[in-house]
């Protein structure tokens, strides 16, 4: 007999999609804890789920130096609404400032070599398994949401660093355009809240593509919005850590989408078709399994830390099969303080209040990555760890860098809303978004301007333990490799970085009660 079940429209996905595929028990209660009750109720119907091919094989490639010596829109409740049905997708000249990533060729460095296959090691003579960066013992992942580089860090002025143009009064010249012909200048956020504007589904994520310049995102539905920043004196621990720390200034997120098909990427280097964020079925799995996968079949250990909500639950079975590895946030402390942290792990904040996806306080968001970046840097196993500071996608920011052509992971097609365009589907990476290495190993003074996605973090676990890869993408992603000096510690002894804003002014969280002031300021924009 059919099981019954909630339709759920819960706290991350409303109204959404039914889950195929047989329903145990223990099913039930995930998918109770994962997306809410409801009062509605439908039965769920089975369906199958395409699968990549899934070659093996691969070719040669060399050791590190030191190895060997060693309002609704199809998102979540808090998401942006999918553009209306008559929204004009084109966008007019005139951008001011847009810059391009490398093309094809030099864009995707393993392209001028032989591709690597799914299936195929680094290292193809080593077994699996073999630590091929043995100064690094644990790898840790921090992930936050939605915000461009440009919207974060187009102000830090690193040197080297690619972010806003910066005209001679020390403001950005960056601009867009509307469609009436106005120009809407960059211009710094008001308060440290957010509106409700912007939006990343598949549908303005290529509008804000534009012509191809990065020209209409204020077109888009996210309007002026997208082109607000934060610059330092609203983020002084992040901008300490990437003015300290190694950064990547062609870290694209992986498809030009919402946070849950990036998040997919992160961990099973597809998104199995997914370009919204829509509800996951039972049966989505990735042919070759997920990097957590990959980590325990030679016998790594790996956990997953959530505040509210588990990434890992996007792969359903991923979740319900590994329950005793994705524990609290608090047990993450617990574990940096005892320096007994996993091989590999997924450090989550609260999606409700500090992933800093609008419209929340990004000061939130700040304080959180902080803690965890100082517990793991005042913790006993700081010598052996590397961690891993990103943001899922844009969140429908501006930012000038066109995302350059990409692999497309397996054979699987974008499964786009009825009446949308397949664009160029998965061959072209989503926008930049901000990335920093904090490690002892962590190369001084050095800004990576080679093209990575979150793939890349994939290929940074399998080459240090010569994991076969998942999937055409991370088999030839960058690895990340030339943001560390494995010869020598630079920060041995951790750096003092600047106090998040949040912990030298409370006053700022105001801004939730009275509002996120006016965006975009009407002086900057030019009529």
């Amino acid at each position: 007999m059919p099981l019954i079940l909630p339709a759920f429209p819960g706290p991350r996905y409303r109204g959404a999609r039914q889950l195929g595929g047989a329903i145990s028990g223990r099913r039930l209660l995930f998918i109770r804890k994962f997306y809410g009750g409801t009062k509605r109720f439908e039965m769920l119907a089975a369906e199958s789920v395409p699968r990549p091919v899934s070659p093996t094989g691969g070719n040669m490639s060399e050791l590190p130096e030191t190895a060997g010596s060693a309002k609704n829109n199809g998102r979540p409740t808090s998401r942006r609404r999918v553009l209306q049905a008559g929204l004009a997708a084109g966008a007019a000249v005139g951008v001011g400032a847009w810059r391009s990533a490398p093309g094809p060729a030099a864009a995707l460095s393993p392209l001028a070599k032989p591709l690597r296959k799914p299936g195929s090691r680094p290292y193809p003579k080593l077994p699996a398994g073999t630590d091929t960066i043995p100064q690094i013992e644990h790898i840790i992942i921090l992930m936050m949401e939605n915000h461009s580089y440009d919207n974060r860090l187009g102000m830090l002025r690193r040197p080297g660093a690619d972010g806003f143009t910066i005209g001679k009064n020390g403001k950005p010249l960056n601009t867009n355009p509307y469609k009436n012909g106005w120009i809407q200048h960059a211009f710094r956020m008001p308060t440290t809240c957010q509106n409700d504007k912007p939006a990343q589904d598949w549908l303005n994520s290529h509008l804000q593509l534009g012509t191809g310049h990065n020209n209409g995102f204020v077109e888009s539905g996210v309007g002026g919005t997208a082109m607000g920043y934060w610059e330092k004196a609203d983020q002084p621990f992040y901008y300490a850590m990437a003015s300290v720390f190694p950064i990547a200034d062609r870290y694209f997120c992986s498809v030009l989408g919402q946070t849950d098909p990036n998040r997919r990427y992160l961990m099973g280097a597809t998104s199995l078709g997914q370009v919204n964020d829509t509800a996951p079925k039972l049966s989505d799995y990735p042919a070759n399994g997920t990097i957590f996968d990959a980590v325990a079949k030679v016998g790594l250990s790996w956990k997953a830390y959530y505040s509210n909500q588990s990434s890992t639950a996007l792969f359903p079975e991923l979740y319900i099969k590994n329950t005793k590895k994705i524990v609290k946030i608090t047990e993450f402390y617990k574990d940096a303080a005892a320096g007994k942290l996993p091989s590999l792990s997924l450090v989550e904040p609260n999606y409700s209040t500090q992933s800093e996806e609008n419209p929340q306080d990004i000061v939130e968001g700040e304080q959180f990555a902080a803690e965890i970046i100082d517990a793991v840097m005042k913790g006993p196993a700081w010598d052996k760890t590397l961690l891993i500071w990103t943001y899922d996608e844009h969140g429908g920011y501006y930012d000038h860098v066109v995302p350059p052509a990409a692999l497309a992971p397996d054979s699987i097609k974008p499964d786009v809303p009825k009446g949308e365009k397949v664009y160029t589907g998965f061959k072209q990476y989503g926008f930049r978004v901000p990335c920093a290495v904090v490690s002892p190993y962590a190369r001084r003074d050095y800004v990576s301007h080679k093209v990575m996605d979150h793939t890349s973090i994939c290929a940074l676990v399998e080459y240090k333990w010569n994991l076969p890869a998942m999937t055409y993408r991370d088999a030839n992603a960058n690895p990340m490799l030339d943001m560390l000096n494995l010869k020598s510690a630079a920060f041995k002894t951790p750096p003092k970085l600047a106090k998040p804003l949040l912990d030298t002014d409370k006053g700022t969280l105001k801004c939730l009660k009275t509002g996120p002031g006016v965006i975009p300021p009407p002086d900057s924009i030019t009529k």
